[in-house]
């Protein structure tokens, strides 16, 4: 895959292009499309910075933005290294929900520069994606970004991994007969992703969550936590639990795995409680290979992985959550509007095809971006994020 992967982008030479809406064909065309014709809708624009949604393709158009410090399993490889993953990113929003992305690079480490220079340029687009941003400048940056932007801001490592999770989960609660208000649940990572997960199952009414980093379990009485850990420290772990990773896992009802390949094994998922849901998604190899988690005697199975049943792939949610929120003409991507994507999601399979090995829906199942989209809007809507 390797090689085939960098010998079509030698060939494709780039995954995306601009392509004109308008064929400008004769003098007329030409005239109203460019000058004089352009004049009008820029006055307007001018009057009403509002019209730019209704006069320009920014009502369509997202921005997929990264520095490059942590790029898909890669690292710290730089922004323009990053490119071919933007684009691909790009690729999926028009796949998916036909909404038009940007990838844009960014030279900097630096939050202010970051944020500054995210921020004067919101105003051509209707949405911003943060993408592979090293953890905790990302948390700093879309914090920061909410602040100061008029249009939604999206870390999709974060969120949208959290959102699919979160579906997987809900159907998965449905089978083992179980309530998420009464399940303890171990996450092992407590970068971005994990973070997000952690919270948004807080959402969910999660009834115990407990953060494993490589330090071992996250209590708040660790005096050596750095900020992002401590605030995450100070959200989980009521019983104050300490210890390992194994430590965390006796009695778990749910494990998530966010983190670093090998470090479960099938002798600890066997201490979880009965019919355990384990989500172990380090890619591409997992914190325990679904085979080792069957053999520990878990009842349902989740990974990053495409070769395994129930992929917890994003794609099942970013294309359809902008979606939603660029037909809203949102102001923001809030937390009712993440609920009712992953609800969107889980209820993609219905209940008489629900099973241990199909608890999610698949990448290319038709309709995933249109219903997610469709429940997102509603849910801007109702909870007065919308502008239309």
């Amino acid at each position: 895959m390797a090689k085939i992967g960098l010998e079509k982008h030698y060939e494709w030479k780039g995954k995306i292009e601009v392509v004109s809406r308008v064929p400008i064909d004769n003098a007329d065309i030409l005239s109203v499309a460019y000058t004089p014709g352009v004049a009008e809708p820029c006055l307007e624009i001018e009057k009403d910075k509002s019209k730019s949604f209704e006069l320009t393709r920014r009502w369509n158009t997202v921005a997929v933005i990264t520095n490059g410090t942590a790029v898909l399993g890669l690292g710290d490889i730089g922004p323009e290294a990053g490119m071919p993953v933007m684009e691909g990113k790009c690729c999926l929003f028009k796949e998916f929900a036909d909404v038009d992305a940007i990838p844009l690079c960014i030279r900097s480490k630096d939050i202010d520069e970051i944020v500054r220079s995210i921020a004067l340029f919101a105003g051509s687009f209707g949405g911003i994606n943060l993408e592979d941003i090293a953890a905790p400048d990302c948390f700093e940056i879309e914090r920061r970004l909410k602040e100061v932007c008029d249009i939604p801001v999206f870390h999709d490592d974060q969120h949208g991994t959290a959102i699919v999770v979160g579906a997987g989960i809900m159907n998965a609660l449905k089978l083992a007969g179980k309530k998420i208000e009464n399940c303890r649940v171990l996450i092992s990572g407590a970068g971005a992703a994990g973070s997000a997960i952690a919270r948004f199952l807080m959402s969910m009414g999660a009834g115990e969550i407990i953060m494993n980093d490589r330090e071992g379990l996250l209590c708040i009485d660790d005096p050596n936590l750095d900020p992002a850990r401590r605030d995450i420290a100070a959200a989980t772990n009521p019983n104050k639990v300490r210890g390992t990773i194994a430590d965390g896992l006796r009695g778990a009802d749910i494990f998530v795995g966010v983190s670093a390949p090998g470090i479960v094994t099938s002798d600890m998922i066997r201490t979880m409680n009965d019919k355990a849901i384990v989500f172990s998604m380090a890619n591409p190899v997992p914190e325990i290979m679904p085979e080792e988690s069957k053999k520990g005697g878990a009842f349902i199975i989740g990974s990053g992985r495409s070769d395994y049943p129930n992929q917890v792939n994003n794609v099942l949610a970013f294309p359809g959550i902008f979606r939603g929120a660029l037909d809203a003409r949102a102001s923001d991507i809030n937390d009712e509007m993440k609920l009712a994507a992953a609800k969107a999601i889980a209820d993609l399979v219905p209940e008489n095809e629900l099973s241990p090995e199909k608890i999610l829906p698949l990448a290319f199942q038709p309709g995933v971006g249109a219903a997610v989209g469709k429940a997102v809007k509603e849910a801007a809507i109702k909870s007065g994020v919308a502008r239309i």
